[in-house]
C-alpha cells in the first residue's frame, strides 16, 4: 500500500495538471474579449470564493470529527477537483 501522503501528492499533481488546462481555456476565452470574456472573468472570481468556502467547511467538519490530516486533505482536493472538472467541461464545449 502507498503511503497516504504520497497518494495525496499524486492526486494534487493530477489536479494541478487539470487546472493548467482550465487556465489555458480561460485565457483563450478572455483573449477573445466581449461579453463572454467579461462573464468569464466575473465567474472566475466568484467561483474562487465559493470553492474556498466549501473547502473551509470540509476542513472544519473533518476537524470536528477528528479525521486524520490526509483524509481531510483528500476531501479538500476533491472539492477543487470537482470544480476544475466542471470548468473544463464547460469551457471545452464548442460554441458557435
Amino acid at each position: 500500500m502507498w503511503n497516504p501522503w504520497f497518494a495525496l501528492s499524486m492526486r494534487n499533481a493530477c489536479l494541478v495538471w487539470e487546472a493548467q488546462g482550465v487556465m489555458a481555456l480561460r485565457l483563450m476565452r478572455l483573449g477573445l474579449g466581449g461579453a463572454k470574456a467579461q462573464s468569464e472573468a466575473t465567474r472566475m472570481v466568484s467561483e474562487k470564493f465559493a470553492a474556498l468556502g466549501e473547502a473551509q467547511a470540509v476542513i472544519a467538519a473533518g476537524a470536528i470529527r477528528g479525521q486524520s490530516g490526509h483524509r481531510v486533505a483528500n476531501k479538500v482536493v476533491s472539492v477543487y477537483r470537482k470544480r476544475v472538472r466542471g470548468n473544463r467541461r464547460r469551457l471545452a464545449k464548442k460554441r458557435s
